[in-house]
C-alpha cells in the first residue's frame, strides 16, 4: 500500500470513529472489526469525561450525555494528547460552540456546572504546593498571595445547589460567589464568599505588592464605603481567617 493509499485509509476510519452515522467504515477493512473500534474509542471517551461530570450526567441522563459525547468527538478537534487534560477541552467545546446547546433541550446551566465540576477535579490533581505558615501579625503589612490550590470563582447560576432535584429555569438577581480549595487530607470543599470577600481575593492577585492594609483601603474605595476602624477590623478578621485556611498568606519577595 503506498502512502497515498494509507493516508486514504486513515482519513476514512478517523471519519467512521467521529461520525460513524455520516460516514462508512473503510472499505478495506471487515465491517464487524470497525465497529468494534468505533464503540471503544467512544465508550473510551464516555469513561474518561464521566468520572469529572458526575452531576451533570446524573442530570442529562445517559441517552442526553451520549448526544453531547458524540458532538464533543465529532465536532471538536482537541490540542491535548493528554488524558487528564481531556475534560478541559470538552468545557472549552461547551462554552465555544452555542450552536451545540441550541440544538437541545438542555439547561441553562449546562457550561457552569460543567466548569464547576471540572474546578474538583483540577484541584484534586494538582501538583502546587499550599502556602508555607507565616506570620498572621504581619498581614497588614507585606504584601499578600492567594494559595493556587484556592480559586475564587463567580457563576450567574448557584452551582452548587444544582442536582436532580434542583434545576432552576432562571438565574438568580445575585451572582454566586465561591471559594473552592483543597485542604490538607486532599479533599476540594466549597464555600460561599461574601461580594467584599470574594472581590478582596481578586485584589490580591490583580495587586501583587500592595500590602494587607493598603489591599483593604482599595476595596473600601471600590465599594464606595469608608475604611473606618469598623472595616478594618473585619477585613483584618477575615484575612485571619484565611491565613488559617491556608487561602490567604504572606507573598515572598
Amino acid at each position: 500500500m503506498d502512502n497515498a493509499s494509507l493516508l486514504q485509509q486513515q482519513t476514512a476510519m478517523g471519519q467512521y470513529l467521529r461520525d460513524p452515522d455520516r460516514n462508512a467504515s473503510p472499505g478495506e477493512m471487515d465491517p464487524a472489526r470497525a465497529q468494534v473500534y468505533r464503540d471503544l474509542v467512544f465508550a473510551n471517551l464516555s469513561t474518561l469525561l464521566s468520572s469529572t461530570f458526575p452531576v451533570l450526567i446524573r442530570i442529562l441522563g445517559q441517552q442526553r450525555w451520549r448526544l453531547l459525547v458524540r458532538s464533543f468527538l465529532r465536532d471538536y478537534r482537541a490540542r491535548t494528547p493528554k488524558f487528564g487534560e481531556i475534560a478541559q477541552e470538552f468545557l472549552e467545546f461547551l462554552a465555544a460552540d452555542p450552536q451545540v446547546l441550541s440544538e437541545g433541550d438542555w439547561p441553562p446551566f449546562l457550561v457552569e456546572l460543567a466548569h464547576y465540576e471540572w474546578v474538583e477535579m483540577v484541584l484534586q490533581q494538582s501538583d502546587d504546593e499550599p502556602l508555607a505558615v507565616g506570620d498572621a501579625g504581619l498581614l497588614l503589612h507585606r504584601p499578600l498571595q492567594v494559595s493556587p490550590l484556592a480559586w475564587p470563582l463567580a457563576y450567574a447560576w448557584p452551582v452548587q445547589k444544582v442536582g436532580p432535584d434542583y434545576q432552576p429555569d432562571a438565574a438568580p438577581s445575585q451572582p454566586t460567589l465561591l471559594l473552592v480549595r483543597r485542604g490538607e487530607d486532599w479533599s476540594v470543599k466549597f464555600s460561599e464568599l461574601s461580594p467584599l470577600a470574594w472581590r478582596l481575593l481578586q485584589r490580591i492577585g490583580e495587586y501583587p505588592d500592595l500590602s494587607g492594609l493598603e489591599q483593604l483601603h482599595g476595596l473600601a474605595v471600590e465599594a464606595g464605603i469608608a475604611a473606618d476602624t469598623a472595616f478594618l477590623e473585619n477585613g483584618l478578621a477575615l484575612l485571619q481567617q484565611m491565613h488559617g485556611e491556608a487561602v490567604v498568606g504572606l507573598r515572598h519577595e
